[in-house]
């Protein structure tokens, strides 16, 4: 089953990483309070019906989780068709509707399970790739996941990515 993914522009492609220019995107967002799961729950309660508009929402990837200096902040992607007007309200306080800047954005792709570690190794590669192509980094580094737990491992999408300053 295929879901919908933010479109982009690719910019540039090297052996490690890509280039890519996303325009804002809405999304759905919480803050992480006790495990990664409780975020998802909220996140997927949202998009499963507990909205003000008791509207299901389809699920599309890639989930995304960064660190914003309060805790890691999780974010669920809205399929292209809502806007901020005709999305619906979250019923949860500690959910809420956000537009994910657009911007350029250096991405490494790899495969494995979704860990903080496997994580960690390749934004490093990232992160070294992109100083000695002296490519400033704006952001916090942010981890991208594109399959589910029931994929096999070795199957699975995940990235790693920067917002950067490209001219």
């Amino acid at each position: 089953m295929a879901y919908e993914e933010p479109k982009y522009e690719l910019i540039k492609s090297t052996d490690i990483y890509e280039i890519r220019y996303y325009e804002d995107r809405l999304a759905v967002q919480t803050l992480q309070t006790s495990g990664e799961d409780s975020s998802f729950r909220r996140l997927f309660k949202y998009i499963s019906g507990s909205n003000q508009g008791s509207s299901k929402i389809s699920m599309t990837t890639p989930v995304i989780e960064s660190d914003e200096g309060s805790g890691l902040v999780m974010h669920f992607f809205l399929p292209e068709t809502y806007t901020r007007e005709t999305a619906p309200l979250p019923n949860e306080y500690n959910v809420k509707l956000v537009t994910v800047k657009g911007g350029y954005y250096a991405v490494i792709k790899y495969s494995g399970r979704y860990t903080n570690q496997n994580h960690k190794r390749h934004s490093a590669l990232l992160t070294d790739a992109l100083n000695k192509d002296s490519i400033l980094i704006k952001s916090n580094v942010i981890k991208a996941a594109y399959n589910g737990p029931f994929t096999p491992f070795f199957l699975r999408r995940n990235e790693s990515m920067y917002r950067v300053e490209w001219e």
